[in-house]
């Protein structure tokens, strides 16, 4: 009975004969079921590379009229005359970065401020409704901005907040002028809304991948919970964190429809943030149609191909600067 018993556990425990063709042929066709989709994955990264790159050539080519015209000259020109085919740049770029700058100094602060409490003050229960409702910001289309910037901001700047700021920092030349309601200071400030989700969020995640052992560090020490969070968070973040504020202000850049409702569209060079200006996105969006002849067309392009390569630029610069910083920091995550 026992060699029975002995003789049934061998045969249950001889190895099984192996189908090597079987598992040959198994191996071939896993192989190439890896062969093609990396080649796959392969072809959607190319295509996105040349998409970009032919975006660039296109520019280029149906703005070369305007580049061998005027040269270097279309930038520092002050006179946008279509009439008599004369063309210069720099109110649309001053009008850029200006309204740009304004949004950043408005943004930057209060998106800080909102990823640092959704971190590390927000009780738990409201972290998910707020980070939803910040973040929700993102999704709301320009349009609608513009509208509410209309019917909205722009009377309560005309009515309170411009005469206040004319009234007491007038002296300053910043605030001089009529108070339209529209203008640089309206086309500042709702950007500056539209950008904040971008900076929260790529704050709060930077500071999460800040690890929890550096907070317990700092505080063995001594620290209170504000200087925890400017010495073993902040300044361990400082990087991403102004490489979000890059993101943000590649994102105020090219934005065309809510500053082209409220910045006034008038091409000019004013000290004053009550006065109207012109955004190199705004000029495109109202003038495009209108471009009759191929020199107009040219030039309009033309100011198309330095907002790509000014907002291609300031991404991947704010890329890299967020690469930096997290590179090496999910796995700490707590």
């Amino acid at each position: 009975m026992a060699e029975a018993n002995i003789s049934s556990t061998v045969r249950h425990r001889a190895p099984a004969r192996i189908d090597v063709r079987g598992e040959l042929r198994r191996l071939g066709n896993s192989g190439f079921s890896d062969a093609v989709f990396k080649g796959s994955t392969a072809a959607c990264a190319s295509i996105i590379a040349v998409v970009v790159f032919l975006i660039f050539l296109e520019l280029v080519q149906r703005s070369s009229l305007s580049l061998h015209k005027f040269g270097f000259g279309f930038f520092h020109g002050t006179n946008w005359d279509p009439v008599s085919g004369d063309f210069g740049a720099l109110p649309f770029i001053y009008g850029t970065l200006v309204s740009s700058a304004l949004a950043m100094v408005l943004a930057v602060p209060l998106g800080i401020g909102v990823a640092i409490f959704l971190t590390e003050m927000c009780p738990q229960w409201l972290r998910t409704p707020v980070a939803y409702l910040v973040e929700m910001l993102a999704a709301i289309p320009s349009v609608i901005y513009g509208l509410w910037g209309i019917f909205v901001l722009a009377p309560l700047l005309r009515t309170r907040v411009e005469p206040f700021l004319k009234q007491r920092f007038g002296w300053t030349g910043l605030f001089e002028g009529p108070p339209y309601g529209i203008g640089m200071l309206a086309a500042g400030i709702i950007l500056a809304i539209m950008i904040v989700p971008f900076i929260s969020s790529i704050t709060r995640e930077v500071m999460l991948a800040i690890p929890k052992s550096q907070r317990e560090a700092v505080m063995a020490l001594g620290a209170t919970r504000w200087e925890t969070l400017r010495m073993g968070v902040i300044r361990n973040a400082r990087t991403g964190i102004f490489g979000g504020a890059v993101l943000a202000l590649g994102r105020a850049l090219g934005e065309t429809m809510a500053v082209t409702m409220l910045i006034g569209n008038r091409a000019e060079i004013s000290r004053s943030l009550l006065a109207p200006g012109y955004t190199m996105a705004s000029v495109i969006a109202n003038e495009f149609a209108e471009a009759a002849d191929d020199l107009y067309l040219s030039a309009l392009l033309e100011i198309g191909l330095v907002l790509f390569l000014v907002t291609i630029v300031v991404n991947i610069a704010a890329q890299a600067m967020i690469w930096s910083i997290t590179r090496g920091e999910r796995g700490a995550r707590v």
